[in-house]
């Protein structure tokens, strides 16, 4: 399902706005964070960014005058912290060293198949009945990938096994995400969760001071665009629109990144995915695609309605 047809799907119109902000931000970052892996190591590039974003999130916080979220939100908002925001963004930047922008949408992307499946065994929000189907689908389409970097050594391959880490832990942080923004605004669950992932990369402070005097000013403010826009404003849209819809139904709104991204890398970085990989990303696309959309089609319009309320 795109992004526009979550519309048709129940969804509420100011999600879909949201959500197709934290699309094209998100897309923007695979190319970010390939530009700036050769100046800056995949922690010391996280922190970075996760300072930047907690600054800008606190000072949004503090205009705003929301405070601390309540105290049922922090079991969540501590785990998406630490998982999305910390270790998703360590192992992504890792993985970019290794493989281009696309190569890393492409694998990141089987991340809505295992959101589905962790939002249906944590959240309740039930089985498509294609959704082991679509998962396999998907895993197929990341070994098709895997083996088409192998041609290039090891590196590549263990750039599509930090990608697959990278889209693992995305999944969690968002399935973690979902309860706690019951309790607490979609403001509050990304700025405090922004700065647990922050101090949980702090032991990369030392790396990042030394990679910030070292690198030419251009791929510092690159760091800072990462902070500022794919960090403060489009996990802030993210929480937005999860909040008004169900992780499985914002895990799709995904569908369209690799596409940006595949775009914007040639564009601005001369970098296209070869053949194979296209054709392998395209299979963990279509297992997503499985998993996700005809159980969601099939659905009553009662039951429907009762899980985008």
């Amino acid at each position: 399902m795109s992004v526009l047809s979550e519309r048709s799907a129940g969804v509420p119109g100011s999600a879909v706005a949201a959500a197709s902000v934290t699309v094209v931000l998100w897309a923007s970052a695979f190319v970010g964070i390939r530009a700036a892996a050769p100046y800056f190591s995949p922690g010391s590039l996280a922190l970075g960014r996760l300072l930047t974003g907690a600054v800008v999130l606190l000072v949004f916080l503090a205009l705003r005058r929301q405070g601390l979220p309540p105290r049922a939100a922090w079991p969540g908002i501590a785990i998406s912290g630490v998982l999305w925001f910390g270790l998703y963004m360590v192992a992504l930047n890792w993985g970019e060293e290794l493989v281009d922008a696309g190569t890393a949408a492409l694998v990141v992307n089987v991340g809505p198949a295992i959101m589905a499946l962790l939002a249906g065994v944590f959240l309740g929000e039930g089985f498509p009945p294609r959704l082991l189907a679509g998962i396999a689908v998907s895993f197929a389409g990341t070994v098709v990938v895997g083996l088409s970097m192998s041609g290039g050594g090891h590196s590549p391959v263990l750039g599509v096994l930090l990608c697959l880490v990278a889209a693992i832990t995305y999944a969690s942080g968002v399935v973690a995400q979902k309860p706690a923004l019951r309790h607490a605004t979609a403001l509050q669950a990304t700025t405090f969760g922004c700065v647990i992932g922050a101090l949980a990369c702090l032991p990369f402070a030392g790396q990042l001071v030394a990679d910030v005097a070292d690198a030419p000013l251009s791929a510092t403010l690159n760091v800072v665009y990462l902070g500022v826009f794919p960090t403060a404003i489009a996990f802030t849209t993210w929480a937005y629109a999860l909040a008004r819809t169900t992780a499985g139904k914002m895990g799709s709104t995904t569908y369209a990144v690799p596409a940006v991204v595949v775009l914007l890398s040639w564009l601005l970085l001369d970098e296209v995915p070869g053949w194979v990989t296209l054709a392998g990303g395209a299979l963990c696309l279509a297992g997503v695609a499985v998993s996700r959309g005809p159980a969601r089609w099939r659905r009553r319009p009662r039951e429907a309605a009762a899980q985008s309320a």
